[in-house]
């Protein structure tokens, strides 16, 4: 068996070793590589790719893993961690324990869906005119946990410019709690696609609007408490116009997915949306920057294979 390791920032040979030694007895040909490093024609392909780092790290290369269709076993030693979370797959030796199952023949392997985002050629305006599906779009890029806009991509890019150890330790709390009293609703449309038309599902003062494949973000924000990975959907979480106090107080439900009782958050589950503005608005995805409205956000069903414990 032919085992690709990728090294995240942070990570080093040393986190590769422990998984070396547990497949000892299977006779694995290992390959280290580090994040930003790409495959070589020349190289023959892996078996299993054993990815070490967070949300952005896999953000990064899900791309490539969707290509290449092996299985991926992802170990949490990212700042983010929340895709890992959702596999089950909270600390350390819980992947070593998925790998050490996978080594010895044991199907646990999962087939999940990932979500995809693709920027619009088209102008705002003629989306309001054409509302048959068929604005073109220009290439999509896959996300593993949420993709979100408005206050959410605002906070993600202030959190992505903290320390990595800062990160992982509250850093996206303390990018969100100064600007959820500066922070100023913004007009945005929502639609959905039901097969044969879209049709406007959200068009209000909007705080943020997350599309979510997995539960949690920002290490363990609940914002989507029954978004599951293999559905073939994805759970829409908006939060319209509220007061900054109430938001404020609002902000620590987000963490048991009680949030979504409030008066001014809707929730709906859509396996097709696009997101419009009146003017361009960044997306960001696990955590890292995408595109800017609008966009479309949909689902990839069964897209990415991975190891689980």
């Amino acid at each position: 068996m032919r085992a690709a390791a990728i090294l995240g920032p942070g990570s080093s040979p040393e986190h590769v070793k422990p998984f070396q030694e547990a497949a000892e007895r299977c006779a694995v040909a290992w390959r280290i590589a580090t994040a930003s490093a790409r495959n070589r024609s020349s190289e023959e392909p892996s078996d299993v790719i054993v990815l070490f780092g967070g949300d952005g790290t896999i953000h990064h290369h899900l791309n490539e893993l969707v290509k290449l269709g092996v299985p991926v076993l992802v170990v949490p030693v990212g700042s983010g961690n929340d895709f890992a979370r959702a596999l089950g797959l909270r600390r350390v030796h819980n992947a070593l324990a998925a790998w050490q199952r996978f080594c010895a023949g044991q199907a646990n392997v999962r087939a999940i869906d990932l979500g995809v985002i693709a920027p619009l050629q088209t102008s705002s305006a003629s989306l309001d005119r054409d509302r048959s599906g068929t604005s073109e779009l220009v290439r999509g890029d896959y996300f593993c946990s949420v993709a979100g806009v408005g206050l959410d991509s605002e906070v993600a890019r202030r959190a992505h410019g903290l320390p990595a150890w800062l990160r992982g330790h509250g850093g996206y709390v303390l990018s969100l709690i100064p600007l959820i009293f500066r922070f100023a609703p913004l007009p945005i449309k929502i639609f959905t696609h039901d097969g044969s038309g879209w049709t406007m599902r959200s068009h209000q003062s909007t705080m943020l609007a997350a599309f979510a494949n997995t539960s949690t973000y920002g290490s363990g924000m609940k914002i989507a408490p029954h978004a599951k990975m293999e559905d073939g959907q994805l759970d829409v979480c908006v939060i319209g116009g509220i007061d900054p106090f109430k938001l404020f107080c609002l902000f620590p439900t987000v963490y048991f997915g009680r949030h979504i009782r409030i008066r001014e958050v809707q929730y709906w589950r859509s396996a097709r949306v696009r997101v419009e503005t009146e003017t361009p608005l960044d997306i960001y995805a696990d955590g890292e920057y995408v595109c800017q409205t609008p966009a479309e956000v949909s689902v990839r069903a069964a897209a990415l294979k991975v190891i689980v414990p």
